[in-house]
């Protein structure tokens, strides 16, 4: 029965996300990739505060995976890299701690262009 708690708590902040995401696509006139930056910087201020790992911590990949899951994890890199490294550790520590996703994403993306056939959008 924990294993249902947990997806349902997963699931639930996930799909509260999206239904934030799509209240401000359609009630504002926010372009998608305003919404996106928008996330990814609300899970940068909220990880550099420490509000974002409790969520993180409750709810599992339901908020570690989406966008703003994506700024805590670069909020967490760039803390603990200028804790090591001082200034320059502001530059590094993001892509560091982040480069992990980042690659993949590249990697799938490839894959995925390489086994689609592209078509033509008239």
């Amino acid at each position: 029965m924990e294993t249902f708690w947990s997806y349902a708590k997963c699931f639930a902040v996930g799909g509260l996300f999206c239904v934030v995401g799509q209240l401000l696509i359609d009630c504002t006139r926010l372009t998608p990739a305003r919404i996106l930056t928008l996330y990814v910087v609300a899970g940068v201020v909220l990880g550099a505060l420490g509000l974002y790992q409790p969520l993180a911590d409750w709810a599992g990949a339901g908020a570690a995976v989406p966008l703003t899951g994506f700024g805590n994890t670069l909020a967490k890199g760039v803390k603990k890299a200028v804790a090591e490294s001082g200034l320059l550790g502001a530059f590094t520590g993001g892509l560091t701690a982040s480069s992990g996703g980042i690659c993949a994403a590249v990697v799938f993306g490839f894959l995925a262009a390489l086994l689609s056939k592209p078509k033509d959008k008239n």
